[in-house]
């Protein structure tokens, strides 16, 4: 593909580390502070807070490391020459979607018919 197409991942795999980073930086204080609390997050009302917190932090992180994932799926897909080919029908995934979604592995059309 092009050099564009190169540099969009390279930006895309830069905000995801750092959003990685920060929520990271926010997991370790939502679970440092919980340390300092006595609360009982089954009979504690502000525990169950700090539970749904910790949780949602957490499914936040395992989303964007799957995101980089597939960030490193699509830069190996670019380097092996099959990056913007829908891997459902064949054809050349249109530019505005990997504009949009750079790690789409299938065109619009493949994609809004669930394939």
């Amino acid at each position: 593909m092009t050099v564009e197409d190169r540099e969009r991942l390279e930006a895309e795999r830069l905000r995801t580390v750092q959003q990685l980073t920060s929520l990271s930086r926010d997991f370790d204080a939502v679970v440092e502070a919980s340390k300092d609390s006595n609360a009982d997050d089954e009979h504690d009302p502000d525990g169950a807070t700090v539970a749904f917190e910790r949780s949602q932090v957490d499914s936040l992180l395992q989303q964007t490391r799957r995101h980089l994932d597939e960030i490193d799926d699509a830069q190996s897909r670019l380097d092996e020459g099959s990056y913007g080919v829908c891997e459902s029908c064949g054809r050349p995934i249109a530019t505005a979607r990997l504009e949009a979604r750079p790690v789409a592995r299938t065109c619009i059309e493949c994609a809004s018919a669930g394939r």
